[in-house]
């Protein structure tokens, strides 16, 4: 080997082993970065020795795509989950203490105290306080059931928003990778940036990514609407403040396309925003739903035989805004929302709370107990049969799209069944979320570790290699002295 043959060897390994340092400083010093992506450089040997060719990236395609797919499907189902345990705490938590099935519970135990001692003020007082607080759990139920829908709205808005942006981040990054591409040079930099964008859309709607030339990459959702192609497609929803139970959700537009929501307790959705969708569309409506066909049955069970013209009946102890007893057999939007205790039998409005055992609370002329005995008691065993006997409900109440047919709610119960069954379908849902919640969380989990063990910065690797490194710049140095020992002994012997 000639001196300049060594010269050149030791001068190709100084800029090998500065740019190898160079790259696995960069990694060791990004180790703790989630959105980071393993570097190395790349060597060939030449005449001349090694010399670095290029940075490679430790990209894993196949891993991504499905890290992406657990993303998408884990946020989906966190976002179904949450909004059920929203519904749940309305009822009071694990006890469900403020539900109407609770509440309806106590009023049938205080009717027959009442049944028990129909001549007692003080039980009838207890009858009316407990039908006012089954009243009012309806109407508390109800409003919270809109407040859920509204915050589900709200949700979806802010997703939207940090989707619109994300999409212009992805674009940034996805024109530095294709500048980078095109001119040969490293575009590790914005291939990490546009590969962050990238997981934090998959948690909002799910996302399929294909490459094209030049690096340039397309988004298209699971559905298949194309959310990004060169530039951002425009994702498009209009929020509304204030929910009913008449109050129609507005859809989220994809470039045009409404954006289905997802369905079933193991949700069909992809990102949070089809789980959001699915909780303001179909669940807590469908909630509602029940709570409304619950006070359309106490309306009915206690309603009074009309003595004047006009309908047949009219209400008796529970009424509401719409003022009739409805014989539809369907749900009437909102009622539980109204529903009240007549004031004719509530003592502080000026009522008399013995109408409930005499008759002709709302119904004009009407006084069943004729000769005022204190021991009457037809009407109220006829009112507490009636809480237990079957009535017909709307069966639209137990139908969920993807949930179970067969854990529905019977139509043909008694309304204290009723009550009780809408409390287990409810937890039914939430606990078959809950399990699923488990499974996608776990997925996502071993998807994120057989990426990152892939892709991400192992720091036992990076300082081992960065030992080699050293001794790489070592035996350089050695030939190095080598040579400068020769030439000392050249230039001696020419002097």
């Amino acid at each position: 080997m000639s001196l300049t043959s060594a010269l050149n060897t030791a001068q190709s390994i100084f800029n090998s082993t500065g740019t190898q340092s160079s790259v696995v400083s960069n990694n060791i010093s990004n180790a703790g970065n989630k959105d980071y992506v393993r570097r190395q450089a790349m060597l060939t040997t030449s005449l001349n020795g090694a010399q670095v060719v290029k940075i490679d990236r430790a990209q894993e395609d196949a891993l991504l795509r499905q890290y992406l797919k657990t993303s998408s499907q884990d946020s989906a189902q966190q976002a179904l989950l949450g909004g059920l345990e929203d519904l749940k705490s309305i009822m009071g938590g694990n006890d469900y203490e403020t539900s109407p099935s609770t509440y309806l519970g106590v009023f049938q135990q205080k009717l027959q105290a009442f049944r028990t001692t129909p001549g007692s003020t003080v039980a009838a007082q207890g009858a009316i306080t407990a039908a006012q607080d089954v009243a009012n759990s309806l109407n508390n139920a109800s409003q919270s059931v809109q407040d859920v829908r509204a915050t589900a709205d709200k949700q979806i808005a802010t997703d939207v928003d940090k989707l619109n942006t994300l999409l212009s981040d992805f674009e940034k990054a996805n024109n530095a990778v294709k500048t980078a591409t095109a001119s040969g040079t490293d575009a590790s930099g914005a291939l990490d940036e546009r590969e962050k964008a990238l997981k934090q859309i998959s948690q909002i709607v799910g996302v399929n990514a294909t490459t094209r030339d030049n690096n340039d990459m397309v988004l298209s959702t699971s559905d298949g609407t194309i959310l990004f192609e060169t530039v951002p497609r425009t994702v498009t929803f209009k929020s509304q403040d204030i929910y009913t139970a008449t109050t129609v959700g507005n859809s989220v537009y994809v470039d045009g396309v409404a954006l289905p929501r997802g369905s079933g307790s193991t949700t069909t959705g992809q990102g949070s925003l089809q789980s959001l969708l699915q909780v303001r569309d179909e669940i807590a409506p469908n909630f509602q739903k029940q709570l409304d066909e619950i006070a359309r049955g106490l309306v009915s069970l206690f309603k009074e035989q009309n003595t004047v013209a006009g309908p047949a009946y009219v209400p008796g102890l529970f009424t509401w805004s719409g003022g009739t007893v409805d014989t539809g057999g369907t749900a009437v939007a909102g009622m539980a929302s109204t529903i009240t205790v007549s004031s004719r039998v509530i003592t502080a409005q000026g009522g008399d709370p013995m109408r409930l055992r005499d008759g002709g609370i709302n119904a004009t002329g009407l006084v069943l107990n004729t000769t005022g005995l204190s021991g009457y008691t037809t009407e109220l065993d006829r009112l507490y049969t009636a809480l237990g006997s079957d009535i017909d409900f709307d069966p639209a109440t137990g139908t969920t799209v993807g949930f179970d047919a067969t854990t529905g709610i019977d139509s043909n119960v008694s309304i204290m069944e009723f009550a009780t069954n809408s409390l287990g379908w409810l937890e039914q849902y939430r606990s078959n979320a809950t399990t699923a919640a488990e499974n996608t969380s776990a997925a996502l989990s071993r998807s994120d570790e057989a990426y990152s063990n892939e892709t991400g910065v192992n720091l036992d690797e990076e300082l081992t290699l960065l030992l080699d490194i050293e001794q790489s710049y070592k035996a350089a140095t050695k030939i190095l002295n080598a040579v400068d020992e020769m030439l000392k002994s050249l230039l001696d012997i020419a002097s």
